[in-house]
């Protein structure tokens, strides 16, 4: 799957989302915007509504940034537990959120905290995508030293997805940071070895690594855009689509 569908028909039946803790501040400079999460709470549940199983991976940077901490000496180790406990709380907010707009959901963490939520088990995983549920995915990997682009990656590639969505501020993909160079030129679609070869950001290279090599296709586009969500689970060419393949 994953051409453009007709009559707006799904282009994808199961996706995964990688959202960064960051979107969730709207024009804050920490912790959750309360109407940024409920406008993207409504957005999942449009494509649930709509017959897509959705998987969902938030970041924690909204609440926690290790590097904040590192000039008083705190450990890599400990500042990605500290991470991902961020994300746990994340995930709870999101988790309640999409209940009290009717769409269930079920925190799964890496890490076992069953008086909190349930403990990531892949079949589990899976039954409750097939039962209409949004899961989200806690905790990162589990380990240290893997950002949560790695875990959505991983994530993504368990569940069986069919894509891996990664929200950003921008719509896509650029040959240089739009933000700082207004004639930096918007990709509509890459090849794996074409990210590589012109050394464009994506995300980082763990994660990246792990799409490649199960050819996983991935798309960046902008969340921020009012309908982007379902456009591209329709089949509409929004943001940038990276895939297998030959070079465009």
């Amino acid at each position: 799957m994953g051409g453009p569908a007709e009559n707006g028909a799904l282009a994808y039946r199961r996706v995964l989302l990688k959202l960064s803790g960051e979107a969730l501040m709207g024009e804050g400079s920490f912790g959750i915007e309360p109407s940024v999460i409920r406008r993207t709470a409504l957005e999942i549940g449009e494509a649930v509504a709509a017959g897509v199983e959705l998987g969902l991976v938030i970041g924690g940077g909204n609440i926690f940034r290790g590097i904040a901490l590192a000039p008083v000496g705190l450990h890599p180790t400990t500042a990605d537990q500290m991470g991902m406990l961020a994300t746990l709380m994340n995930a709870l907010a999101m988790q309640d959120v999409l209940e009290r707009e009717g769409i269930e959901a079920r925190v799964m963490s890496a890490l076992a905290m069953p008086e909190v939520c349930e403990t990531l088990e892949r079949r589990r995983a899976v039954q409750h995508l097939r039962s209409g549920r949004v899961v989200i995915f806690a905790a990162g990997t589990g380990n240290p030293f893997f950002t949560t682009d790695s875990a959505a990656s991983l994530r993504g590639i368990e569940m069986d997805a069919e894509l891996v969505l990664k929200a950003t501020k921008v719509d896509g993909v650029y040959s240089d940071d739009p933000v700082h160079n207004p004639d930096a030129v918007r990709y509509s679609r890459l090849t794996y070895d074409e990210v590589l070869e012109r050394g464009l950001s994506v995300m980082d290279t763990t994660a990246f690594v792990l799409c490649r090599e199960r050819r996983m296709p991935l798309r960046v586009f902008n969340m921020n855009r009012p309908g982007a969500l379902m456009r591209i689970l329709r089949g509409a060419d929004e943001g940038t689509l990276i895939e297998p393949g030959e070079s465009r």
